[in-house]
């Protein structure tokens, strides 16, 4: 097996900012966990904790925390994004991920790429109402624009009964659904990933 070192962050797009009990946060945990097993070192960021501003800047200034966030995201080899769902919809921190990394674009190394083209992103979505496939969809479209790579099957997702309220982490055990899909994402992310950092993406 291929033992290249590499290093995951999960972006934490709970609503809720800690130490409040997160679904999103549990999900993140299982995915890095999962990675760990393939070893990957992983970390999170619950971004509800931060100041980060609104914008499609890589800092907007006056106390913006997005820059810290920034730097541990070009640190990585795995991007994690997890959210919620809201009125079916990712939350609307998950949203203010993707416009901040819009900065990305004109953000160039020397390959006249973005900063990010080398990296994999995967994503997590729970939710006790529908919305996990659309959220991922336009979670997924929105990192590969800013150039992320997506991996087979890199995306991950638990929805609860509809109309009831039991949440992900009420749960007595992981769903085996859920389990197969987290374990075959943390695969193909860290074969992607070490792959990419072994073989760069040419210039254009």
């Amino acid at each position: 097996m291929d033992t290249t070192t590499l290093a995951a962050l999960a972006l934490i797009c709970s609503l809720k900012p800690s130490p409040a009990e997160s679904s999103t946060q549990l999900l993140a945990d299982q995915v890095l966990d999962a990675l760990a097993e393939h070893g990957v070192t992983g970390s999170s960021i619950r971004l509800a904790d931060l100041n980060v501003k609104f914008g499609v800047e890589a800092d907007m200034g006056d106390g913006d925390e997005w820059p810290s966030v920034r730097e541990r995201i070009l640190a990585a080899d795995i991007l994690v994004v997890s959210t919620p769902t809201w009125m079916g919809h990712m939350s609307s921190i998950a949203q203010q991920v993707l416009e901040r990394l819009d900065a990305e674009l004109s953000l160039t190394d020397d390959r006249e790429l973005p900063e990010v083209y080398d990296k994999v992103a995967v994503v997590a979505v729970v939710g006790n109402e529908d919305g996990a496939h659309a959220i991922t969809a336009d979670l997924y479209q929105g990192l590969n624009d800013v150039g992320f790579t997506i991996p087979a099957q890199g995306g991950t997702y638990w929805n609860g009964e509809a109309m009831h309220t039991v949440d992900y982490k009420d749960l007595d055990a992981v769903p085996k659904e859920v389990a197969s899909a987290t374990a075959g994402l943390a695969a193909s992310a860290t074969h992607l990933a070490r792959l990419l950092k072994a073989n760069r993406y040419p210039a254009p």
